[in-house]
């Protein structure tokens, strides 16, 4: 195993994440479903799990309760992720994803999680100053608890002075992190449905959502965005520089756990030195790897090694 600086990833509102068939979904009737797969979810969760696949390492920092927080920490342990569980209020979420055998349509069902009060974000304050490490990559992912402010992200990332932090949210928090920009962030993730939402208006090619970022860069969000546009690829921006990588042609089997396995291939490359080309490539070798897995399955090492030449970066 190659030599790579610590990441941490934050999963503050996890999921036991089942996932299993039916037939065809009707309304009003009892539904027979499959035999249900069960894996442990939540982005930071997802990350950790998708950088052990990569031959990586991480620290994973998990918000657990009651009887289905016990549950997944089995699972966890079953996926051999080191992990470190924070005592979160209530009970851990379910979430739940169905697939339609007749058309192969996939509906996804996310349970909002237990509120948090004051005791539980000051909790996880002290656990981030005691575990990051100063030049370590942080990775903040996933839906925030419920009772959580807009702008906690910027409060968790300065719980952990001198980590690299990468953020990867959507809605409200998003829009913070734009507005009020976090000191030192080091990588923005958002899909294009979110750019959009943040500019009112389509990003029809990929030189306008690399604008886009580059402008993010420029007025001080971070010091790279990057901008992932679905089946066409992704976008990295910084300050002197816009790349594009096509995404690899796959069957597309569960888009469940693509944005996780591709923040998991870029945070890894970073953390293991690469420059910014090589971390966007295996970042997209690894999304199309996990889109062709089932349900809530992510990226396999093989598959990613072997989608990973089929990935251009060029300069926009």
């Amino acid at each position: 195993m190659s030599d790579q600086a610590p990441i941490l990833t934050l999963t503050l509102n996890p999921a036991l994440d089942m996932a299993t068939d039916v037939a065809e979904m009707l309304p009003g009737c009892k539904l027979r479903c499959s035999e249900p797969m069960l894996d442990p979810g939540g982005g930071g969760l997802n990350v950790s799990r998708a950088i052990l696949a990569l031959g990586g390492d991480s620290l994973a920092l998990v918000a657990i309760g009651g009887l289905t927080g016990d549950r997944l920490s089995g699972l966890i342990r079953e996926a051999g992720v080191t992990f470190l569980s924070l005592p979160g209020p209530g009970e851990t979420r379910q979430s739940l994803t169905v697939t339609e055998a007749t058309s192969g349509q996939q509906f996804r069902f996310m349970l909002p999680g237990p509120l948090w009060g004051e005791a539980e974000r000051n909790r996880v304050f002290t656990l981030l100053r005691a575990t990051s490490r100063p030049g370590g990559y942080s990775v903040i992912s996933g839906s925030q608890p419920p009772g959580v402010p807009a702008d906690f992200p910027a409060q968790l990332a300065a719980a952990m002075p001198g980590c690299r932090v990468v953020l990867d949210t959507s809605g409200t928090p998003l829009t913070e992190a734009v507005r009020a920009p976090i000191p030192g962030l080091e990588v923005l993730r958002m899909d294009a449905e979110e750019a959009e939402s943040l500019t009112g208006h389509a990003l029809e090619s990929r030189e306008a959502t690399a604008d886009f970022a580059q402008d993010l860069v420029r007025r001080g969000v971070a010091q790279k965005v990057v901008v992932a546009r679905g089946a066409e690829g992704n976008i990295l921006a910084t300050a002197e520089r816009r790349l594009f990588a096509n995404a690899p042609k796959v069957k597309v089997k569960s888009a469940v756990g693509a944005g996780d396995s591709f923040v998991a291939g870029l945070v890894l490359s970073f953390a293991r030195g690469q420059n910014d080309d090589e971390a966007l490539a295996l970042a997209a070798a690894a999304a199309a790897a996990a889109v062709s897995t089932d349900a809530t399955q992510l990226c396999r090492p093989a598959d990613v090694m072997r989608l990973r030449p089929g990935v251009t970066v060029v300069e926009i």
